[in-house]
């Protein structure tokens, strides 16, 4: 994922951590907050619950090769927060993405392409 789309400042995930719409998912917990005539900005966690350092870096990394594909369908002027939960450690590359996608096209957060 570029760093141009992703939330870097601790206070940006604070702020969308806190005041955003959170949906829960067995892989991850989806966490977004309207930012109107912004980009998109994602930002991707992992808590000490998923286990040491390197499992935490390959949930992350897991997660970010995983929204590579969906990036230029998701509306514009988000802010989003993506939080691993624990079975996404023994889950595919192919099994998060489905489970991405389902998850944003059923918070209404991809774009239409048949408009």
């Amino acid at each position: 994922m570029n760093r141009n789309f992703r939330l870097t400042q601790s206070t940006d995930f604070k702020r969308v951590r806190r005041s955003g719409k959170s949906y829960a998912h067995p892989l991850v917990v989806l966490v977004v907050l309207v930012a109107e005539g912004e980009t998109t900005r994602i930002g991707v966690t992992a808590g000490k619950a998923i286990g040491k350092a390197v499992q935490r870096n390959r949930a992350k990394r897991l997660l970010r090769e995983a929204l590579r594909p969906l990036l230029p369908n998701i509306k514009p002027g988000l802010k989003i927060l993506l939080i691993a939960r624990n079975p996404i450690l023994t889950a595919n590359l192919a099994e998060i993405h489905d489970n991405l996608y389902q998850l944003f096209t059923k918070t209404n957060l991809m774009i239409d392409i048949h408009e």
